[in-house]
C-alpha cells in the first residue's frame, strides 16, 4: 500500500482521540498534488498514478496499517475557554517515518463528522483546501515552519456554506497535531497521570535531546517557548498575519498549523487584521508575539501540578519561565530583521534604526513585501528615488536612508569591491519578491471553483521559489489597490 503506517498516537489513552473512519465521497480526483513531499513520505513514483491512492486521499479507502482517529483538544478560543474541542473536520490516519527519519502525521481534513464535529457537515469547501494548500506550501518555500499539504482532491460532491460550493478534502501533513490544547483537555479533566504521560510522549517525538535536570515538564516548556519565539518572528519577517491564534491552534511542535483566516501584509499596518471574526484584532499582525505568550502562559497552567510540590511554588517557578518569553522573541526577532536590512552584526541601535523604518512604512502605507526586496536594490547600488517611490510621503523614509546606509558600511566587507552586490544578495535570499498576495489567492479560488485550475498551478510554481526575480511573472509582484482595506478571511466551517 502507498504508506507504511508506524502508529504511536493512537496507542495514547483513548480519552485522546476517538476512533472514527472517513465518510465516502461520490467521485474523487486530484486538483493539486505534491509529489516533492510524496518522496518525502516514501511514496514511489509508481504509485503517485494509483488509483488506490486517490481513493486513500479522498477517504474512500482506509490503507493497510491505517487506525483513523479524530483527536480530542481543548482550547482558549479568543480568549474564551472550551473544554472540548477536537477534530470536527478531521481524521488521522496514521503516521509514517520518512526517508529523513522524521515522524509525520498523515491527516485528512474535510472527510466527514467525527464526534466532535458539533453539529458541523465535517466537509470542507474547495476554498479553504486550496488556499491550505497554496499557503503552507509557500511558507515552506519562504523557510517558514509550517504543517505541509499532500493533496487536494475534488469530493464530486457539494458542501452547504452560504451557497452550495463544490466540496474538497485536503491531506495535511504535520511533524505531529499535538496542540497546547491537547494538553488543555486533559487538565480541564484534573487528570494528572494522562499530563505526565502526554509531556513525555511530547517531549520523546519532538525534544529527545533537551536538558531534562529539572524535570520533563519544564523541559518541555522551556523547548515551546523556544520554538514558538523563532516561529513568530519569521511569520513576522515575511508579513504573516496568522488570523486565529487559538490555543488549539498552536502546536506543540513549533510549526504553523491551521491556514483559515490567514493572511499577508501588502500594505504595512501593525493593527492589520483580516478575519472576520476577530472583531477586536486580538490577533492582528504587531499583536502575534503578545498572544503567543498568553498561549504559553497557557501551555504552563496545565504543567502545574507536575511541577514541586503545592501549586503556589509550581507558579512561581513556571511564571519566571514564561517571563523569558520577552527576550528570547526579541532576539529571535531581531535576527530575522537584521538579515532583512543586510545586517550580519550585532550593532546598538540597531533596533531603533528598524523601528524608524517601520514607522515610516505605517504612515506612508508601503507595502511590507517589496519595501524590503526593493531595498536590497538599493544597497547594490540601485536608485534610492525608485526605492522612495514606495511611500506616499517619502520625507521620513529619505532621512532614514543614510542612517542606514551608515550603519551597513559598519559590515564587514562592505566596503570592498563587491561588497554592495554581495550584501544585495543577502539580502535577496530573505526578502522574498513573491508572497501568496491575498488577491491572487481569491482569484485563484474564483477560477478552482469554476473548475479552471490553471491560476493554482501558476501560482504553486512561482510561490516555489520565492526568493527569485521570475521577470516574466512580475505581476504577482504586484500589491492591491485601496481594495485590500476591505479585504476579510474567514474559517471555512
Amino acid at each position: 500500500m502507498p504508506f507504511a503506517f508506524d502508529t504511536t498516537y493512537a496507542r495514547l489513552p483513548d480519552r485522546l482521540w476517538a476512533r472514527v473512519d472517513p465518510t465516502p465521497v461520490p467521485s474523487p480526483r486530484i486538483l493539486a498534488f505534491n509529489e516533492e513531499l510524496a518522496a518525502v513520505l516514501g511514496l514511489a513514483p509508481d504509485e503517485l498514478a494509483a488509483v488506490e491512492l486517490v481513493e486513500i486521499l479522498a477517504g474512500n479507502r482506509i490503507p493497510a496499517g491505517s487506525e483513523p482517529i479524530a483527536l480530542a483538544y481543548a482550547g482558549h478560543q479568543f480568549g474564551n475557554f472550551v473544554p472540548q474541542l477536537g477534530d470536527g473536520r478531521a481524521i488521522l490516519l496514521g503516521e509514517v517515518v520518512g526517508g529523513d527519519g522524521r515522524r509525520y502525521d498523515v491527516q485528512l481534513k474535510g472527510p466527514g463528522r467525527t464526534p466532535f464535529s458539533r453539529g458541523g457537515d465535517g466537509r470542507a469547501a474547495i476554498g479553504p483546501v486550496l488556499r491550505e494548500f497554496v499557503m503552507s506550501e509557500a511558507m515552506v518555500a519562504l523557510g517558514v515552519p509550517t504543517t505541509r499539504a499532500l493533496a487536494a482532491v475534488a469530493t464530486g460532491a457539494s458542501v452547504l456554506r452560504d451557497q452550495p460550493l463544490p466540496g474538497a478534502v485536503l491531506t495535511r501533513v504535520a511533524a505531529s497535531h499535538l496542540r497546547i490544547g491537547t494538553l488543555q483537555f486533559l487538565a480541564a479533566r484534573a487528570d494528572v497521570e494522562g499530563l505526565r504521560g502526554l509531556v513525555e510522549y511530547a517531549l520523546a517525538r519532538h525534544y529527545p535531546t533537551v536538558d531534562r535536570s529539572e524535570g520533563a515538564a519544564l523541559a518541555l516548556l522551556d523547548a515551546v517557548v523556544g520554538r514558538q519565539a523563532e516561529l513568530v518572528a519569521s511569520w513576522l519577517g515575511v508579513g504573516f498575519v496568522h488570523g486565529v491564534m487559538n490555543t488549539d491552534n498552536t502546536s506543540i511542535s513549533g510549526e504553523t498549523i491551521d491556514y483559515g483566516p490567514c493572511a499577508f501584509l501588502d500594505a504595512y499596518d501593525p493593527r492589520r487584521s483580516f478575519s472576520s471574526i476577530d472583531h477586536h484584532g486580538r490577533y492582528a499582525f504587531a499583536n502575534q508575539p503578545r498572544i503567543a505568550q498568553w498561549n504559553l502562559a497557557r501551555l504552563a497552567e496545565t504543567l502545574i501540578p507536575l511541577v514541586e510540590d503545592g501549586d503556589s511554588r509550581a507558579i512561581e517557578i513556571l511564571t519566571r519561565r514564561i517571563e523569558t518569553w520577552g527576550s528570547r522573541f526579541d532576539d529571535a526577532y531581531m535576527v530575522v530583521m537584521r538579515r532583512k536590512l543586510g545586517f550580519t552584526a550585532v550593532r546598538p541601535g540597531d533596533e531603533g534604526l528598524l523601528a524608524e523604518l517601520l514607522a515610516a512604512m505605517a504612515a506612508n502605507r508601503a507595502d511590507y513585501t517589496l519595501t524590503f526586496r526593493r531595498l536590497a536594490e538599493v544597497a547594490a547600488g540601485g536608485s534610492t528615488e525608485a526605492w522612495l517611490a514606495g511611500f506616499a510621503d517619502s520625507s521620513a523614509a529619505r532621512e532614514w536612508i543614510p542612517r542606514w546606509r551608515a550603519r551597513l558600511a559598519e559590515e564587514d566587507g562592505a566596503g570592498q569591491p563587491g561588497g554592495g552586490e554581495a550584501t544585495a544578495a543577502r539580502m535577496r535570499a530573505v526578502n522574498p519578491a513573491f508572497i501568496p498576495r491575498n488577491h491572487q489567492i481569491e482569484a485563484m479560488i474564483a477560477a478552482a471553483t469554476a473548475g479552471d485550475l490553471g491560476p493554482l498551478q501558476r501560482l504553486r510554481r512561482v510561490l516555489a521559489r520565492p526568493y527569485d526575480d521570475q521577470p516574466a511573472e512580475a505581476d504577482l509582484a504586484v500589491p492591491p489597490g485601496d481594495e485590500q482595506w476591505g479585504y476579510r478571511t474567514f474559517c471555512g466551517t
